[in-house]
């Protein structure tokens, strides 16, 4: 069987040898035991600054199982799995971050898994041990979300390191949006499942390029993509606004015909009233315009048809 191994890398020049011995290793020792498997190694550099294209020639250069990528700019890590699994050849398809947070030592258990054919997919999904606890909160509640917004069921701490079979990977390639969540795309297509935990793995080496704000990021365009509960959100809330704006009108009205004669009569009209009542509208006005404005973002983006990414070198 060959096994073809995704790798998306930006900036991981410290990560890749390290990366690719472990990897290697494991390849052999589990080859040792009779098994018939033979692995090829496809790294994407998704526009990384530093030296990560030359360490990936350096590599290929010794071993004939390395191809490697080069974008012409930083794409975003959707774009480098979507050129991956484009590049692809194997009967099996199994992605990994180049920090080694994805333990290699896990493959021996995921590949039985799928070449059985019992399941498509061996996935893994990692414990919150060891994560900051307003990190773990946040991340539990975009799972929250994403189960109420959406038709898909997200698996918690499930990611991308997973061994997929061939008709699997081609189900993935054929949803060729331009606003990409894997993340979502996984439970979508749908197939058989097979799930492995494991703990937390620090990085083998570099920084980490997810801030928080990323994350965000990318959790909100998961939410857009594969919802549009969000519109039907802003349109029960401008109707809310509607009757709740309706309740104050008469109210003002009938307080300032009841109180009229009275010595000190409190004034409805004064400027604290107004400007509450105005800035409560406004806001409710902005966030609704601002989720009508990232639907039509994403047609925007959708409509232009430009390609996912541009390869500046291929090896």
């Amino acid at each position: 069987m060959l096994l073809s191994i995704v790798v998306p890398c930006y900036n991981e020049e410290s990560a890749i040898p390290l990366f690719y011995a472990e990897t290697s290793r494991v390849l052999e020792d589990y080859a040792k035991k009779g098994e018939d498997l033979e692995g090829e190694f496809i790294f994407v550099d998704d526009g990384s600054i530093d030296a990560t294209a030359a360490v990936l020639k350096d590599l290929a250069v010794r071993d004939r199982r390395i191809h490697y990528l080069v974008f012409s700019r930083n794409f975003g890590k959707e774009a480098a799995l979507l050129a991956g699994l484009r590049e692809s050849r194997g009967e099996a398809v199994l992605i990994l971050d180049a920090d080694l947070q994805h333990p290699p030592s896990l493959i021996p258990l995921l590949i039985p898994a799928v070449r059985s054919g019992e399941f498509d997919c061996a996935g893994t999904k990692r414990t919150r041990k060891g994560d900051a606890p307003f990190r773990t909160f946040c991340s539990r509640l975009f799972y929250r979300l994403m189960a109420k917004l959406t038709d898909i069921q997200m698996v918690d701490g499930a990611g991308d390191f997973r061994l997929m079979s061939r008709r699997y990977v081609e189900a993935l390639l054929s949803l060729n949006e331009r606003g990409r969540f894997s993340k979502g795309f996984y439970p979508w297509i749908g197939f058989k499942t097979i799930w492995f935990e494991y703990e937390n793995v620090e990085r083998a080496a570099g920084k980490t390029k997810w801030s928080f704000w990323k994350l965000f990021q990318y959790s909100l365009d998961g939410m857009i993509a594969f919802s549009s509960k969000p519109l039907a959100i802003a349109s029960v809330l401008g109707i809310l606004l509607f009757f709740i704006s309706i309740g104050i009108i008469i109210w003002i009205i009938l307080y300032r015909l009841l109180t009229l004669n009275s010595p000190n009569p409190w004034t409805p009209d004064g400027w604290a009233s107004t400007a509450c009542i105005v800035l409560f509208c406004s806001g409710i006005q902005l966030f609704t315009t601002g989720i009508l404005g990232q639907y039509l973002a994403k047609t925007y983006t959708e409509v232009k048809q430009r390609p996912h990414y541009v390869i500046q070198e291929k090896g």
